[in-house]
Formats: structure tokens, sequence, C-alpha cells
């Protein structure tokens, strides 16, 4: 559902095109664990009125509302007035449907899943229903996107609204790098399991199949992921370009503990450019029937049934798909 162009002014744009393809049902999910209230402090009244202003830019008006059964509200949004397209260099932004071109060998596949998964639930696709919003059947109509309507307890347990949404600045520190490890693994007070290349030839895309998991979380202003992350630029400056995919447990970010598909884009290091999702301008969604920061279900489980998603990245002319 989209792609992503660096102008002369170095701001980043994505046209998310979430290639998932996965095989899911029902599933539960534990909550007792955290207790999120605490984490909500007493705001003031001026700050309330700073982050109802605020949640009014970014949740717009909606053609149609669906109730999730995890809580979420989906909101149906028309694909011209989602928040990416706030920006003035998007103004008068022509939004793409499908990327222009294809890798050969996904096309290849796409033609024999089609042949193979013919069996539907309630007239949608299986491999369509994998998401809780998707429970009652109910779906955005053509020519809206679904976009998670994001709450004012949400941006309460941020650490303040400029950060609500934003990795925080020093994600990466090089000071702490390896020198026999990828740049990646430098990430300050982060544990991670990378698989990577070390080649120098150009790479137009990437794709990775990752398994759905539900991990405890602890304390909520940690957070567990599985992704895949392309990188560009200089770890030691601030031109390093992000784009992450994939889904995470973040209780800070959403106030449970579901795994949720989530993307993140920065233009340089995760100081001022780029959010999680759609939160900020920028990553423009064509895709109808997935929303992004929906929580996954079910997830596989030890010795039992086994759910992934497969999320596609790659560059085609100026622009990157995801």
């Amino acid at each position: 559902m989209g792609n992503i162009v660096a102008n002369k002014n170095g701001v980043l744009y994505l046209l998310l095109h979430l290639l998932l393809l996965c095989f899911l049902v029902v599933g539960e999910f534990d909550l007792s664990g955290l207790n999120y209230t605490k984490f909500i402090r007493q705001a003031s009244r001026l700050r309330l009125e700073r982050i109802q202003k605020h949640l009014e830019k970014i949740n717009k008006p909606p053609l149609i509302t669906i109730q999730s059964p995890d809580g979420d509200i989906i909101d149906c949004v028309h694909k011209r007035k989602q928040p990416a397209l706030d920006h003035p260099l998007l103004k008068n932004h022509k939004i793409q449907k499908v990327p222009p071109e294809m890798p050969k060998r996904l096309i290849q596949e796409e033609v024999r899943n089609s042949m193979s998964n013919e069996a539907t639930i309630k007239g949608t696709p299986r491999q369509w229903q994998w998401q809780m919003w998707h429970s009652n059947g109910t779906r955005c109509p053509k020519g809206t996107v679904p976009i998670r309507r994001s709450s004012v307890h949400d941006v309460l347990r941020a650490k303040s609204l400029f950060h609500f949404g934003k990795k925080q600045p020093g994600f990466i520190n090089p000071a702490r790098r390896r020198a026999d490890a990828p740049d990646i693994v430098s990430g300050n007070g982060h544990e991670h399991a990378i698989a990577y290349t070390g080649t120098t030839q150009e790479f137009y895309g990437a794709r990775a199949t990752i398994n759905v998991w539900d991990p405890s979380i602890e304390e909520v202003n940690e957070f567990s992921l599985s992704q895949i992350w392309i990188l560009s630029g200089s770890f030691d400056g601030s031109d390093l370009n992000s784009i992450e995919a994939g889904w995470q447990v973040s209780p800070e970010l959403y106030g449970d503990n579901r795994p949720r598909l989530f993307t993140y884009w920065t233009t340089d290091s995760y100081e001022a450019t780029g959010c999680y999702n759609l939160l900020c301008a920028g990553f423009v969604q064509t895709n109808s029937r997935i929303a992004i920061g929906a929580s996954i279900s079910p997830v596989s489980q030890y010795t039992a049934n086994q759910y992934d998603i497969t999320i596609l990245i790659w560059k085609v002319y100026e622009y990157i798909w995801v």
C-alpha cells in the first residue's frame, strides 16, 4: 500500500502497499499482567486541549466506523482525506492503487495462491480474515482506507505530545557498536536477534515471512517486535533513512498486550521526521482491507498452529513500496 520518495527537502513519503499472506482464526489475549492506568498521568486542562486539537488533526472524519472486538475503533476515511495528505508537498499527490511493476516471482506466487485458496468466510477471502476488526464481516467501502482511531489515553501514555507515535532520539547509539557486528545491533538498551547481509551490491527490495506471537511484556514502557528493517545512510550522522514493517507488542503505544501490525519511517536518524503507522503526515495508504496499528489474531502457540505474515518492500522507479 505505499511508496517512499525523498525530495530535496529531505521529506520521506511512504505509500504503503502491504502484501500480507496469512491464514488466521480467532484467538484470545490475557491482558491482566499489566496495569496501564497508573501510567496515565494527571493532565492539565491546557494540555488536554492541545491533545484534543492534535487528535482532531489525525483522526479524520470517517464515512463509516467499525467497532473492533478488542476495543479499537476503525474509521473508514476517504483516501483523499487521510492524514498523510495534510503535508503541503503532498497537496496534489496522485494516489496510485498499485505499483507500476511487481517482482516476477511475486506475481507467480499470487497466481498460485489465488488458484489454491478459494475458501471464503462471509464472502471474504480467508487470507483477509486476520485482523480483529475483520471478525464481524464489515469492511471499509471502496475509495476509503481503514485507520485506527487514536484516543486521549493513547497520547497521555507518551512522554509528551511531541513524542507521541515516535521513537526516542538517540535510538541508535554508535558508541556502543561492536566492531564485528552490523550497525543495527547498537541500539541503546535493546536486545536483538538479526539476520543481515554484508554485501555492498545494490538491492531493490527484500521480503520477510514473520511468525506472529504475543510475548509477555512486564513493563508498559517496554516493547517486543519482529520486523523487516531497511536502512541507508550513516549511523554517525543525521542522514540515516529507515523503513520498518512487522508486528509489535507495545503497551505504551497501544494500551494493551496484543501483537499489532506496524510501520515506521524516518529520514534523519529518528530525530525529527517519521512516526509509527499513520500518526503523522507522509505515509500514504491505499489498501482498504488492512488497518495499520490494528491487532493480529490469532497468534502462534508452542506445539500448536503457527501463523505468519509476509511483508515485501521493493523500489520501483522513484518510489519504494511496502
